[in-house]
């Protein structure tokens, strides 16, 4: 299969592929997304082989507006629903709640009684649901594990020959995954961090745990990125958590004679000897968060062992970059 680049204005084009039952990447304010059709087990089904992706990994559905959720999710759930839908739709936050029996298929779900929806701020995106008129699924564009695609050229370098065509809408402005909140609780609960924090959340609804659950093996994940290795390079990711370290651990990195790359701020990679390969996460953990996926695949290349990359306390918007960073590192921080 011949993989097309559409440009943003080709939305019929895009819509077509869907309606044959095709694979379409499409792009959102965080990452790009991988489109199927989720009214369709089949096509969804195929979502998963083209991605590499464990079936038992939800998927969130993407839709235009809250219209279109409620012809699938729990209807009893709509009144504190619409109050986050109001506030941070279209945007950066995924909500999970019970559907109606039988409207979703277990190949979107993973097999739950709850799925995930969410509007991305994005028109190129919106335009194409709407033109479509059904919701689409759309997990990350990416080979399952590998970093998260903030660029057209990167879910061509994954997917090229396994989907029909990728929507290149240039740069996605937030470059981390959407926020994904589970409403099927007690308790509202945050499952996965992103650019909107509890802090954000508490100022529309009452009540918010923010105290991420931890899957076992054998327990199916409500929301992606929870259970399976995610965003991780083929080089080993070292996190380095003061700033003041770096030195001695470049140091020792250049000292073991492998081949390392360094990520960090501006004012950090200024210091870095010449030599070693550089990628820049900006000034704060606001552009950090942004560049971070970038920058794995940029630094990740055939030859390169290490990568040290700049770590962030673990809250506000730290807290989606920690979570991010530390699944790509599997956890592994410098001490020196």
């Amino acid at each position: 299969m011949e993989t097309e680049i559409l440009k943003n204005t080709q939305i019929q084009e895009a819509a077509d592929f869907l309606a044959k039952g095709l694979l379409v990447a499409f792009p959102t304010e965080t990452v790009y997304g991988l489109g199927a059709d989720a009214t369709r087990p089949d096509v969804v089904k195929d979502v998963y082989a083209a991605k590499g992706r464990p079936s038992d990994n939800p998927l969130i559905v993407h839709v235009s507006g809250p219209e279109m959720v409620w012809e699938y999710a729990d209807n009893s759930y709509k009144p504190l629903a619409e109050k986050l839908m109001n506030a941070f739709w279209p945007g950066p936050l995924t909500i999970i709640m019970p559907i109606q029996p039988g409207k979703l298929s277990k190949a979107v779900t993973g097999g739950l009684t709850t799925a995930a929806f969410r509007m991305p701020n994005n028109q190129t995106t919106l335009n194409l649901i709407k033109t479509f008129g059904k919701p689409i699924v759309g997990p990350s564009a990416n080979t399952s594990g590998k970093p998260s695609p903030t660029l057209a050229k990167h879910v061509y370098h994954d997917l090229h020959g396994k989907i029909a065509a990728i929507l290149d809408d240039g740069p996605t402005k937030l470059g981390v995954e959407s926020t994904v909140i589970d409403l099927s609780v007690d308790i509202p609960t945050i499952l996965r961090p992103g650019m909107i924090d509890s802090d954000d959340l508490l100022k529309v609804i009452d009540d918010v745990n923010s105290d991420h659950h931890k899957v076992t093996k054998t327990e199916v994940p409500k929301a992606p990125g929870m259970k399976y290795k995610h965003y991780a390079p083929n080089a080993q990711v070292i996190i380095v958590d003061d700033k003041n370290d770096f030195k001695q651990a470049i140091a020792e990195y250049v000292a073991k004679d492998v081949s390392m790359g360094v990520m960090a701020t501006d004012e950090i990679l200024k210091e870095v000897p010449e030599g070693i390969e550089k990628f820049s996460l900006g000034d704060d953990v606001y552009t950090a968060s942004r560049n971070l996926f970038a920058g794995l695949r940029q630094l990740d290349n055939d030859h390169m062992q290490f990568i040290l990359a700049q770590g962030f306390p673990d809250e506000g918007h730290g807290a989606a970059y920690s979570n991010r960073l530390n699944k790509s590192a599997g956890n592994t921080h410098y001490k020196n």
